[in-house]
């Protein structure tokens, strides 16, 4: 038992490094990001969400807190999770390949000023890798979430945030924390700070 009170503890200590070096780090990226985004639904544009996996599941709900809402009883706001139409995710895989799954769908919804939000632990995904190319050749602005070797799909965004671990469980605990801290920036800055 009480060796089993120490790895809980341990993870948990693990877990809260990695975040306050995380977020201490980035603070003033995200509040830019936040703008960026928030200026993106000002004028018309939506926000594109992949991921594959963990990520995947990631992608919907940052989406869902979007078009629902997080905090705030406002209207909805566009973003699509492109992980999440089973029908188009096969019928892509199937007749091209499984690497073209979200560049395929960033070319038929992706309009210029859109925003994508990658998200990959590894950062070495082929179908998130050729999905920032597409995003980057139809003028949309990318951002990506991923961990400490991810630095080839970082080079591909225009803004990217680097978790400090290379373990999976602790990188994808601080995406889906970065994603509520967006979500409720982005609401802060649209419903309740006038004049921004």
């Amino acid at each position: 038992m009480k060796a089993l009170r120490r790895s809980i503890s341990k993870t948990l200590d693990e877990s809260i490094k990695i975040k306050k070096d995380f977020f201490t780090k980035n603070a003033d990226k995200i509040i830019e990001i936040s703008r960026l985004i928030a200026d993106a639904f000002n004028e018309g544009k939506k926000l594109l969400l992949f991921g594959n996996g963990g990520s995947a599941t990631d992608a919907s709900h940052i989406a869902a807190e979007f078009i629902n809402r997080f905090k705030l009883e406002r209207p909805g706001l566009p973003a699509i999770a492109l992980n999440t139409d089973m029908a188009v995710i096969t019928s892509i895989a199937n007749d091209y390949d499984y690497s073209e799954v979200f560049a395929r769908q960033i070319k038929s919804l992706g309009q210029q000023g859109d925003i994508t939000i990658a998200i990959s632990t590894s950062g070495a995904s082929r179908n998130i890798l050729k999905a920032l190319d597409v995003s980057k050749k139809r003028g949309l602005i990318s951002i990506g979430f991923t961990g400490q070797k991810g630095e080839k799909m970082a080079s591909k965004c225009n803004y990217s945030f680097v978790v400090p671990s290379a373990d999976t469980p602790r990188i994808q605990e601080c995406h889906i924390m970065l994603g509520h801290i967006i979500c409720d920036m982005v609401e802060e800055i649209l419903f309740a700070l006038p004049g921004r």
